[in-house]
């Protein structure tokens, strides 16, 4: 993985957390960006879909699952109809093995140059570095990607990798790393881009990207990208490499139209992306575009692991972003803080099981004990999932895989103890909510706040440090509840 992102194992994701929280551009940057992408989200698919919107995301899901139901079956016939076309097919079972083929392909053409469409899978593996430190010079060809790397950063999104940045830091970087003038008028910051990619990509001895889907009747991989980069990392140089997770594998175009469907709608709240581009067979004769070699790399990097997993529906997940998006989490700390490539909800369990799957064994969990925590388990990464993975209940099973393994903070067990023991005294617990919001009343009368508990000391400190408890509203939720209640019976009787 690349160095910015995974830290040394084990991962504390506390200190990043913290300090993300204090920085009030990223605050602004990431919060309003994923906010926004939420609601439109979901204007789009009212819009279009209304009430049959959730049928879909059931067609979706159980297509996805049907295809990891015979994974085995579907990757023997994408082998055999890639091959017919005339590609090469790779399987690497670890990223390193992944890497390794491609750095062979690469000596065996002399490649000194690469460009480089987007690919979360070759994050993953830590494709780029590795090309690097075999002196090929790789250009990452995605503009947000592009920004990041001559920037020495890293994404934070799955979709919109450089959210937690703006026109500004981009202005700057360009004049810095290009001597370009200075501007923040974003076409203008997209020509000079292009201006400076534009030439390479002719230039290139190898293009190299991912793919959003393998159709396995075709042989052929389908990748949605927004800027036509990655058509002219293909059609430019004259070998191809696309690195692909074995479980984007689908049956075929005739189960593409749901996901196509969903995808973009999900991501960026378009009805479907500038490009989407199928890649089926080098170029054939005739043709005057398109490589003159095309090579898949399957990918496991512990992906069969998790499929014989109890939490093997994670696999359905078709990177769309969405759950980043809706996660109040991620919101106020972006996504460096999960030290992984994968951020948010999904990335909180994804993360933990790829590595146990490849490691053999539970370290997967114990060295990122903190991702399962970073979450108010709300639920919205659940309503929002086109494939309806059912991330706060792997959430829930890594928890309490934690606390059997005494990973969990004992001030947690504590509290939670403490709360139910309360919560199982009713006056007790009356009392207890009573003096607190006495105290609230007495504290708000001092000195004027709507907030009457912060940085508290002791096991409250780490949930008080970001956060303010609002001051109680005067009427209790037991009479709201039995008010409601009765006008309800009233409104039925009525009836």
């Amino acid at each position: 993985m690349n160095e910015l992102i995974a830290p040394p194992l084990p991962f504390d994701m506390k200190p990043r957390a913290r300090e993300a929280v204090r920085d009030l551009k990223l605050q602004q940057f990431v919060g309003s960006a994923t906010h926004l992408k939420d609601i439109h989200r979901g204007g789009i698919f009212d819009r279009d879909f209304g009430h049959d919107y959730d049928a879909l995301r059931t067609v979706a899901r159980d297509t996805k699952q049907h295809a990891l139901d015979h994974l085995d079956e579907l990757l023997e016939q994408f082998i055999a109809n890639a091959r017919a076309s005339g590609a090469t097919v790779h399987a690497a079972t670890t990223g390193a093995e992944a890497c390794e083929i491609a750095l062979r392909i690469a000596r065996a053409h002399g490649a000194l140059s690469c460009v480089k469409s987007k690919s979360m899978v070759t994050e993953e593996i830590g494709l780029l570095p590795a090309f690097e430190a075999a002196g090929i010079k790789t250009l990452e060809t995605d503009l947000g990607e592009f920004i990041l790397q001559i920037d020495g950063d890293a994404p934070s999104h799955i979709v919109t990798p450089m959210i937690h940045k703006d026109r500004v830091a981009t202005a700057q970087s360009f004049v810095r790393e290009l001597g370009a003038r200075y501007t923040e008028d974003p076409t203008e910051l997209t020509m000079i881009a292009r201006e400076h990619m534009r030439g390479l990509y002719r230039a290139a001895d190898i293009g190299v990207s991912g793919a959003n889907f393998l159709l396995a009747d075709e042989g052929a991989a389908v990748i949605c990208t927004n800027e036509g980069n990655f058509d002219l990392s293909v059609g430019g140089p004259p070998v191809h490499i696309v690195f692909v997770g074995i479980e984007k594998l689908i049956r075929g175009a005739r189960d593409l139209a749901p996901f196509l469907k969903l995808l973009a709608r999900s991501g960026t709240a378009q009805p479907l992306t500038v490009y989407t581009s199928f890649v089926r067979g080098p170029r054939r004769a005739g043709e005057h575009g398109g490589p003159k070699e095309l090579h898949f790399v399957l990918v496991d990097a512990g992906r069969v692991g998790v499929l014989a997993s109890e939490k093997r529906d994670l696999l359905r997940c078709i990177r769309c972003g969405a759950c980043l998006n809706a996660c109040p989490v991620y919101r106020k700390v972006g996504g460096h803080s999960y030290g992984s490539m994968y951020a948010g909800p999904i990335g909180a369990v994804l993360t933990p099981e790829l590595e146990r799957a490849q490691a053999g064994g539970g370290a997967g969990l114990a060295n990122y004990a903190d991702l399962p925590r970073a979450s108010s388990l709300c639920g919205a990464c659940y309503e929002v999932c086109p494939v309806k993975i059912d991330i706060p209940k792997f959430l829930l099973h890594d928890r309490a895989r934690l606390r059997e393994r005494g990973l969990s903070p004992k001030s947690e067990g504590a509290m939670l103890r403490l709360w139910r023991w309360l919560a199982e005294r009713p006056m007790l617990f009356r009392l207890a909510i009573g003096a607190a919001r006495l105290h609230a009343r007495l504290l708000g009368q001092k000195d004027g706040s709507r907030a009457w508990l912060r940085a508290a000391p002791g096991p409250g400190a780490g949930w008080t440090q970001s956060r303010d408890l609002g001051m109680p509203t005067g009427e209790r939720f037991r009479d709201w509840f039995a008010t409601h209640a009765a006008k309800r019976d009233t409104k039925r009787g009525a009836r």
